[in-house]
């Protein structure tokens, strides 16, 4: 596979001028999924001075048909937004959905299609409602569910809990990882969620409390999971030359975009095939590949000496412990050692999910990556509040994945002059 430096891709710079989002809510009845983009989508366009008018393109993510109950979702985003006339796109890789339409909306402008593009990502899962037994949980499941091979796996009873917690699982045998540092991803994230006004579930809780849970897919309880969420962010992307036209203050450029697909059957992969150099499962190889397409572009040879933040996808707690250990912040099997040193936390040497990540801020899948690099970029631009962490070397990293056993791997880095 060609590096970036290999391809010698003749690409214009790309900053993100402007952010929006709603609150990330278990359910927003009186609202449509349009609508909750449209009050993602106007704050990020006033926040950029620019006017709807002047947008050329818009990238949507929007993860599964069935949690809006409507097919082609974003046909109607487009016209409620009054983007009609104008090209939109959508992206939908699982959990990762808000990192690949954010690589996609860099790609407009870098290329040259656009000056200005809006990425909004957004999702209503609630929708996905069983009215005769007038609940909603089932029901959002097996539409999560489908995602998997329905063919073998489905009939199995697969669901997203479980496909993760192979991997935990993995990890935990592989390098000794404990549910016990699991549970301090998912204090630390609850924690940082109490100072952020737009988190789901916020909370102040202990070990004992993750561990004393209901078990949901071994070794994952009930507070290792992140939460069904609704709402909506929105970012716009502006040229350079046009940054310079308008006269744009604070921009945060896109210094770096890595993304890496992985088999589809967790069980098919293997360390003899052609990514083998990353390993088996438990090290999932296509983060890594990810990370470092990244970080060559970023010109990033130690993370830690060069990040001042990150935001990590934690759908589950194990998989951000992963995280540290494929974005280079800690090496194989380090993880659990990497929290139990605090290193992660809002203070501490580079903090992670200062938003609360999935754990505590939500899930609202095609909204979430989106909403990290939202975070990053706010990070940088010292505009979070009570949960502003300290910029040093003014860049920070922001980690989307998603899919069957993690198949998808997004890594965008930000960062300011």
């Amino acid at each position: 596979m060609k590096s970036y430096k290999q391809m010698k891709i003749d690409k214009r710079r790309v900053a993100v001028v402007g952010t929006g989002q709603t609150k990330f809510e278990a359910r927003t009845p009186n609202k449509s999924y349009f609508e909750l983009a449209y009050d993602a989508a106007m704050p990020a366009i006033k926040e950029s001075g620019i006017s709807p008018e002047s947008i050329d393109s818009v990238v949507y993510g929007i993860y599964n048909d069935l949690f809006e109950r409507q097919i082609m979702p974003d046909t109607y985003v487009h016209d409620y937004l009054g983007m009609y006339g104008k090209p939109g796109i959508r992206v939908t890789t699982g959990g990762a959905t808000g990192g690949y339409a954010f690589r996609a909306g860099y790609t407009e402008v870098a290329s040259g299609l656009s000056d200005i593009t809006m990425v909004i990502g957004v999702e209503k899962a609630q929708d996905c409602y069983d009215w005769a037994q007038g609940k909603a949980t089932p029901e959002v499941i097996k539409s999560i569910a489908y995602s998997a091979d329905m063919t073998w796996e489905f009939p199995l009873g697969t669901s997203a809990a479980s496909s993760y917690a192979i991997l935990a699982s993995a990890h935990m045998k592989k390098y000794g990882t404990t549910e016990e540092q699991a549970a301090l991803v998912s204090i630390k994230n609850h924690g940082n969620a109490m100072f952020n006004p737009y988190a789901q579930s916020p909370m102040k809780i202990t070990v004992d409390d993750v561990l004393q849970s209901r078990m949901i897919s071994y070794p994952f309880k009930m507070l290792d999971c992140s939460l069904y969420t609704e709402g909506a962010y929105a970012l716009i992307l502006m040229s350079e030359e046009k940054t310079r036209e308008l006269g744009i203050v604070d921009p945060v450029w896109v210094m770096g975009i890595g993304s890496s697909n992985d088999k589809s059957f967790t069980g098919a992969r293997s360390v003899k095939d052609r990514m083998g150099k990353y390993g088996d499962i438990a090290d999932l190889r296509n983060h890594y590949e990810a990370a470092n397409q990244a970080y060559l572009m970023a010109d990033i040879e130690n993370p830690m000496k060069s990040l001042d933040v990150a935001e990590l996808h934690d759908a589950f707690t194990f998989t951000e412990i992963q995280g540290y250990e494929a974005m280079g912040l800690c090496g194989k099997g380090k993880g659990g050692k990497f929290i139990e040193d605090g290193i992660p936390l809002i203070n501490g040497d580079l903090p992670v999910s200062p938003s609360g990540g999935l754990l505590g801020a939500g899930h609202a899948v095609g909204a979430t990556g989106v909403m990290q690099i939202g975070e990053v970029v706010n990070q940088l631009r010292h505009m979070s509040g009570k949960r502003q962490v300290q910029i040093n070397h003014g860049m920070g990293l922001a980690h989307s994945i998603g899919g069957p056993g993690s198949s998808y791997c997004s890594v965008s880095v930000m960062g300011v002059d």
